[in-house]
């Protein structure tokens, strides 16, 4: 009985200090966001003085404190060279807190500086406290503009800034504002510059459909003021874009102006891959007007025709191949054939064996279609040939051999 209320008397301690142990460990609430680094008030002794009522700096406590904020810049870079990532955040940290009290434009810099170091050391934090920041002085900057007093040089700051920190919406909010400006003060230089950089962050982002009237703008630009050569690599950029996003039509418009500068300007180098782009698009245009299948037979010629010319015999047998499939898709076997044919000569200029190799196979399988088996045989047997020496394929061309002599017993 005793020993039964001694258990007893043990559990109940034990439960009720139990209790106490789980209600001393209750859990804590969550913290909200821990406070960004750059918002600390503690006074900094590098600070001449603590600026009250919003009052800047002289202009001589400025130019005393610019050159302590470059050794703690400096003193950072030797840290993260070291490899204390921590430490050298720490002092860039600081630099920014103190930045601010040499104007915005300053600030901006330097925030653009360290949010791109943040972003090369995987620091999302950071480079989440700093774009914060940037955010908070583009707020400050909107309320105090006029749009004849925007701050251009800060607003370029702003728009480099975000770009640092991979934020290319918030970028494009700072030179859209730049853009406007440059536009109203009808400077065409500005605009450009403006409109290039616009652009390379839409294509950076793979954003092209937002891309394309952007270059259509500057190449109207280039053209208008006879840039040929800024002209003709907006052409380029263009014909790319309307390739990525699948418009033929648009594609074909640029392509077809880069072939006739080229050819103005006797650059024939240019011409097979143009022509094949060019060929390629009406291919595609012609499922919905089969008419369109002749520019493709024409380009596709064009291609193979000055690429032969030029002794580019890999462009040229690129481009055969192109018109074969082209021919073979609309029944056109003889048409198919003597292409082939042709195809081998120009493997055979570009030694390109195992090309050879492919294109006698070509030729084997159209000579079947067309029942002329002993052409076939032949076609296979050099294909062997090749096979052999490229040790590649040599089961299949002797499974095809194998199957038409069968067929002639």
């Amino acid at each position: 009985m005793l020993r039964r209320l001694i258990v007893i008397v043990t559990a109940a301690i034990l439960f009720n200090s139990s209790l106490t142990l789980a209600e001393s460990k209750k859990p804590i609430p969550p913290d909200k966001f821990p406070p960004s680094p750059l918002e600390i008030t503690t006074p900094d002794p590098l600070l001449p003085r603590l600026p009250k009522d919003k009052q800047p700096l002289t202009l001589e406590e400025q130019q005393k404190l610019e050159p302590a904020l470059d050794a703690l810049n400096q003193e950072a870079g030797v840290k993260l060279q070291a490899g204390e990532q921590v430490a050298a955040l720490e002092i860039w940290n600081r630099e920014l807190r103190l930045r601010r009290f040499l104007g915005s434009l300053a600030e901006v810099q330097a925030l653009s500086r360290v949010g791109a170091i943040a972003w090369n050391q995987n620091d999302s934090p950071e480079v989440q406290y700093i774009t914060q920041r940037l955010q908070a002085i583009q707020k400050q900057a909107e309320s105090q503009k006029t749009t004849a007093e925007i701050d251009l040089e800060l607003w370029r700051s702003l728009g480099q800034a975000y770009q640092n920190v991979r934020s290319p919406k918030l970028a494009l909010e700072a030179y859209n504002q730049v853009l406007l400006v440059v536009r109203q003060q009808k400077n065409p230089t500005a605009v450009v510059e403006i409109l290039k950089t616009i652009g390379e962050i839409h294509l950076s982002w793979f954003d092209y459909r937002k891309a394309a009237p952007i270059y259509e703008e500057l190449l109207g630009l280039a053209t208008s003021q006879g840039e040929r050569v800024n002209e003709v690599t907006y052409l380029q950029r263009l014909a790319d874009i309307y390739e990525q996003t699948n418009q033929p039509q648009q594609s074909l418009n640029v392509l077809n102006k880069l072939a006739e500068i080229y050819v103005n300007e006797n650059n024939l180098t240019e011409i097979p891959e143009l022509k094949l782009a060019i060929a390629s698009d009406y291919e595609s245009l012609a499922k919905k007007d089969p008419n369109l299948l002749l520019e493709a037979f024409k380009n596709y010629q064009e291609a193979y025709t000055t690429a032969w010319q030029l002794q580019e015999y890999v462009r040229a047998g690129e481009a055969l191949q192109k018109l074969i499939a082209l021919y073979r898709s609309q029944g056109q076997t003889d048409a198919a054939l003597q292409a082939s044919q042709i195809l081998v000569q120009t493997q055979t200029q570009a030694a390109n064996f195992y090309g050879m190799m492919q294109a006698y196979d070509q030729i084997g399988q159209l000579y079947l279609e067309r029942k002329e088996f002993p052409q076939a045989l032949t076609a296979f047997k050099k294909g062997l040939e090749l096979a052999q020496q490229l040790k590649y394929e040599e089961a299949y061309f002797t499974g095809q051999i194998e199957k038409l002599s069968k067929a002639n017993l």
